[in-house]
């Protein structure tokens, strides 16, 4: 197997494949064919560079084509791809270069000072790098599911990032989510928001639309509200992927609207609350679908095509795959997974059922529900309260832009809710208002549930990839 190879260079040289938009309004399109060709000559300068099979290539790049040509250039050759995000400090990478020991890094000529920060001064592909003379490279390798393909690290919301490691399996079985979640038609256009780094980049970007026959938009910008909507429709933007921080944001900064090409909305990462799940779909008259996974697994669940979502749910198990609720924690097969990883670098592989360490509970309908991680479940009282509840009450109240729901200490029941609020720009934080917050809580759910402290802040402490860092707030 090679999907450089197998899906890349055997695609009709004419089709489209990849839309780049650059930070400086350039925009350019990208046939199969021509990332075919680039790919390889990336692949001969990797070589050149003495990288080979079973090496690890480190990328700190944006949403641009030379991440795409690096990875594709790793995946054609049996390279092991470890894309970061550029959003990494000095510390942050210096430990990635410490566990994966890359043989030679491609990066973002804007990014050479926190480079050498963190001690990198190894063999260095800088982009951007214009149109090089097409080179050939060396032959496609010829790869095993179980060998090395790529790295990516853990989120670190509650403890240090670690490298998972997933075997080239991990590529062509992207096609179970593609199929059953992402559902990009032959000839659309997909967009998946996430920097390179986070998983959800490393298989939504572009390889689950190039196994359907679609192509991918990449945008190489901050994330802008007002922005992202007019691209949607300048670009006839036909699948969606965003993080829900940035659904929300559009919600209570923009006005969403629907583009005559828009078909498909799509998150993961944190729940989605029920306020932004209508506030999209009044605008659009789609429906979010919702989908969970973990670095470690691949994408699991999904709320299926064709279904209206059901608020707060991340949708079931995706086809075949092998999911239990075991003490209120979500535990997989992992022989069910097709995008199981391999191992941590310097562990042994994992044996026996995959405990996700999240707590969720099903309905009837076999539709599962985000709680929170083992760890973050509040017990107050004798009480188990799931964050993700709270949360989503306290988003929907008018004065709230986010809120973030953990354990504080308390003398007489153990641990309290502590709610920490965003407000939205029109409101100040007072006294008043988190009484009012609190009654709304008590009205909307179980009493016990209220946040006995309410704190504001101007934002909540997040991961380079968006995920809320809960250990920072307790």
């Amino acid at each position: 197997m090679n999907f450089a190879r197998d899906v890349v260079e055997a695609a009709p040289p004419g089709q489209r494949a990849l839309v780049a938009l650059g930070r400086d309004g350039d925009r350019r399109e990208w046939s199969m064919g021509e990332l075919a060709a680039f790919a390889r000559t990336v692949a001969s300068h990797l070589d050149e560079r003495g990288v080979r099979r079973g090496d690890v290539v480190l990328t700190l790049l944006g949403n641009q084509p030379e991440w795409v040509l690096s990875l594709l250039a790793c995946f054609r050759q049996g390279y092991v791809a470890l894309p970061c995000t550029e959003q990494l400090r000095a510390a942050d990478l210096r430990q990635r270069l410490d566990v994966a020991r890359p043989r030679a890094v491609v990066a973002d000529e804007r990014n050479a000072a926190v480079l050498a920060e963190a001690g990198w001064d190894g063999p260095t592909i800088w982009a951007p790098w214009g149109d090089w003379p097409q080179r050939e490279a060396p032959p496609p390798a010829a790869l095993a599911p179980d060998d090395p393909c790529l790295i990516t690290f853990t989120s670190g919301t509650s403890g240090a990032a670690k490298a998972v490691l997933h075997g080239q399996r991990y590529l062509t079985g992207q096609r179970l989510q593609a199929e059953h979640w992402v559902a990009a038609r032959a000839g659309e256009l997909a967009w998946c928001s996430a920097a390179p780094g986070w998983s959800k980049s490393a298989r939504n970007a572009f390889i689950a639309p190039w196994l359907l026959g679609a192509a991918a938009l990449l945008h190489d910008a901050r994330f802008d509200p007002h922005e992202r909507l007019e691209l949607l429709e300048r670009e006839r933007v036909n699948v969606l992927c965003m993080a829900p921080t940035e659904y929300r944001l559009i919600a209570t900064r923009a006005q969403a609207r629907a583009g005559a090409s828009l078909r498909v909305l799509l998150a993961a990462g944190e729940a989605l609350d029920p306020a932004v799940l209508a506030a999209w779909h009044d605008a659009t008259g789609i429906w979010i679908r919702d989908g969970y996974g973990q670095t470690e697994t691949g994408a699991l669940t999904a709320m299926p095509p064709g279904e209206p979502a059901r608020p707060g749910s991340m949708g079931r198990a995706l086809p075949g795959i092998a999911l239990d609720v075991v003490d209120g924690e979500l535990v997989l097969d992992p022989r069910t997974d097709p995008t199981f990883f391999l191992r941590y670098l310097g562990e042994q592989p994992p044996a026996g059922r995959w405990h996700t360490g999240d707590r969720v509970h099903a309905d009837a309908d076999g539709f599962l529900y985000f709680e929170g991680r083992t760890d973050d479940v509040i017990v107050s009282a004798g009480y188990r309260i799931g964050p993700a509840e709270v949360e989503s009450v306290l988003a929907a109240h008018p004065a709230v832009a986010e809120a973030a729901v953990v354990a504080a200490p308390d003398a007489d029941r153990g641990s309290v809710v502590r709610a920490v609020v965003v407000l939205r720009a029109d409101h100040a934080p007072s006294e008043l208002l988190a009484r009012e917050l609190q009654e709304h809580v008590k009205a909307a759910t179980a009493p016990y549930k209220y946040p006995r402290i309410v704190d504001f802040v101007d934002e909540l402490p997040r991961t380079a990839t968006g995920k809320l860092r809960r250990g920072a707030l307790r």
